[in-house]
């Protein structure tokens, strides 16, 4: 009888250690911005979002997200120290493979910055050295690999900079509506911070931006993007991988449906 009334107290102990390690191994915890589309939003909108809800699935776990905004005083990093690093959330969906601020899965998407501009102004850019850049008022935006490109070039002083990746309040809206005003005669940006904008604005042309060797050290423009966890956990890494591998075409169609354009750069030795 004794030892039945030890035994049964222990046996409910275990069951319950089990059930709580069931549960939390029923949940995708994701780190996203809530009002940042079109990455994500808290109705589940951005392409981040949609991402998030395949490879749930696939794993066959319930997406939970905890929410803080990229932007702001200290942008990006203070995101990923507040949510991943303090192990409120386990995945990013949208970060730089090889990023050295956390364990990368392997990419599933790459894109690129891009000439944005009305297309019936018709201007030859081929690169960030196209003579036409000289001539017009370019827009960009601040603490990118464009803002160095433009610097290098000393364009700065005549260029329209734009803080959409640092403040809450802008959209990357601001930049097409910009073009749509005559304030900039090209924006140079991310391809995906205005991929579901884009289809509003159907006078617009978009080309992608090069990776460069032409002056200094070279250039990227173009990157290839995958998930990210915290360094260390390997065993999350290798299922997100596993995923990407077995449904990087349901991804990509996910990101096609969005409006994110995928480039590859021409040349395999391209930075």
């Amino acid at each position: 009888m004794q030892l039945r009334i030890f035994l049964v107290p222990a046996i409910l102990a275990v069951g319950l250690e089990v059930f709580a390690g069931l549960a939390s191994a029923e949940v995708l915890r994701v780190c996203a911005d809530p009002d940042y589309l079109p990455y994500s939003n808290q109705a589940g909108e951005g392409f981040e979002n949609k991402i998030a809800e395949a490879v749930g699935k696939a794993l066959g776990e319930a997406v939970e997200y905890t929410s803080a905004s990229y932007r702001g005083r200290g942008g990006f990093s203070q995101f990923l120290a507040s949510t991943l690093d303090a192990k409120k959330c386990d995945v990013v969906m949208n970060i730089p493979y090889g990023s050295r601020e956390e364990l990368t899965t392997r990419p599933y998407y790459i894109s690129s910055y891009v000439f944005v501009f009305q297309k019936s102004k018709n201007y030859d850019l081929r690169s960030m050295d196209s003579p036409v850049l000289k001539r017009v008022k370019v827009g960009f935006e601040r603490e990118t690999p464009v803002e160095d490109g433009i610097k290098m070039r000393g364009m700065l002083p005549g260029a329209v900079a734009f803080d959409v990746g640092g403040d809450n309040s802008e959209s990357p809206v601001t930049m097409l509506k910009a073009l749509e005003s005559g304030k900039v005669d090209v924006m140079i940006t991310w391809q995906p911070a205005i991929s579901g904008f884009l289809r509003d604005y159907p006078d617009l042309e978009v080309v992608a931006v090069p990776n460069e060797r032409a002056m200094g050290a070279p250039e990227q423009y173009a990157f290839p993007m995958s998930m990210g966890v915290r360094e260390g956990d390997e065993q999350l890494k290798k299922q997100l991988d596993e995923v990407i591998a077995r449904h990087q075409a349901e991804l990509t169609s996910i990101l096609n449906d969005a409006g994110v354009k995928l480039y590859t750069p021409e040349s395999p030795n391209s930075p």
